[in-house]
């Protein structure tokens, strides 16, 4: 087998089975904050932010095996970059705990985090994917799949993000934190 396929495969694959396990751990957590009295914000825009993630999978794997593509020459400085991002993903993952979700969940009343990366930003995880959605791509020459899901991932960070925002405002201090 080709040297970019396996790279591909190993890269595709790690990232399949990590968004597998983290919707495992957003559905547990779901439960509990639900549990403590909590509820979800933003339903309907939900769907398609699902539908952008599973077509971004598809997207690449299509543009790689169909248009021939091969390594980037700027790879392992991307793959470092990606790399990085992981580190960041599990420094989120781990700072929220509980309250990590791939939903707007809210917990009234709660204290939001301000540990780990939220010390320095508002919404780190939503920069880590956008860097995710341009970097993995980029790896694999798949310049279309990057340009289109980094466009139609701006335009859903533009809506979820007040969602987000004004939920946490309503429930929690997010206001006097922020």
């Amino acid at each position: 087998m080709d040297i970019n396929v396996i790279v591909f495969l190993i890269i595709f694959g790690f990232v399949i089975i990590q968004r597998v396990i983290e919707l495992f751990i957003a559905k547990r957590n779901e439960e509990w904050i639900k549990s403590q009295g909590g509820y979800e914000v933003g339903k309907r825009h939900y769907p398609f932010m699902v539908a952008l993630h599973i077509g971004f999978f598809i997207s690449l794997l299509l543009e790689f095996t169909l248009l021939n593509r091969g390594l980037f020459i700027f790879l392992l400085p991307l793959f470092t970059v990606f790399a990085v991002t992981q580190l960041m993903r599990i420094w989120i993952l781990s700072s929220l705990g509980r309250f990590w979700n791939t939903k707007i969940m809210i917990l009234p009343r709660a204290s939001v985090v301000k540990k780990g990366p939220f010390q320095y930003m508002r919404h780190p995880n939503y920069t880590i994917v956008a860097l995710e959605l341009l970097v993995i791509p980029l790896m694999f020459n798949a310049f279309i799949t990057a340009l289109v899901f980094t466009l139609l991932n701006l335009y859903m960070l533009s809506v979820r993000i007040p969602i987000e925002e004004a939920a946490l405002c309503e429930g929690t201090n997010y206001k006097e934190v922020f």
